[in-house]
């Protein structure tokens, strides 16, 4: 998603939210990701002004008022932590790990493939399709990227074939080199 992604290019206008819009964003999150709970004032405190970033692919990115890329998503699909959010609160996304081996191709941009979930340094937690996940590497103690899961975790463990993981956004991709939006 966010390979080519150049700061300058993709990005076709920044818009401010009404409140209306940022509670229905706030709720669709903590629906989403239930254990922000207790944090959700200081990622989106309520009387912070909220701004979307409009992106060429259809991607919106959520900012704060210091600029901080929060949330973005795909063609009104789920909102996704960006991994900056999620190296800051590492427990709201379920984990999946991948073996050493996987660790160059997840940071290439590639998708998870299910040998790289089932292998001996990998480890799964039990999640269904369509599942955010964050994609954990062995020996590493920070996510290297986050995705969404085509199959459950029990089938990936059964197929062992294929793309287990859609790999949507990893270190040093486009999102990550972004600087804050002012």
């Amino acid at each position: 998603m966010f390979k080519k992604f150049d700061e300058k290019e993709s990005v076709s206008g920044v818009l401010q939210l009404k409140s209306s819009v940022q509670k229905s964003i706030r709720a669709k999150l903590l629906e989403a990701y239930p254990y922000l709970e207790n944090y959700i004032d200081n990622i989106l405190p309520k009387k912070d002004p909220l701004r979307i970033i409009k992106c060429h692919d259809h991607i919106e990115i959520i900012v704060n008022s210091a600029g901080e890329l929060l949330f973005f998503r795909q063609r009104e699909g789920q909102w996704m932590p960006t991994l900056k959010l999620l190296h800051k609160y590492p427990f709201f996304l379920p984990m999946l790990q991948v073996d050493k081996g996987a660790i160059r191709f997840v940071l290439s941009g590639a998708n998870i493939m299910c040998p790289g979930l089932t292998s001996p340094g990998a480890k799964m937690m039990d999640v269904p399709k369509d599942t955010v996940v964050a994609i954990m590497a062995e020996g590493k103690q920070h996510a290297l990227a986050i995705g969404r899961t085509t199959l459950s975790t029990e089938d990936i463990a059964k197929v062992n074939k294929g793309v287990g993981v859609e790999n949507c956004h990893y270190l040093n991709d486009g999102l990550w080199q972004m600087k804050p939006v002012k």
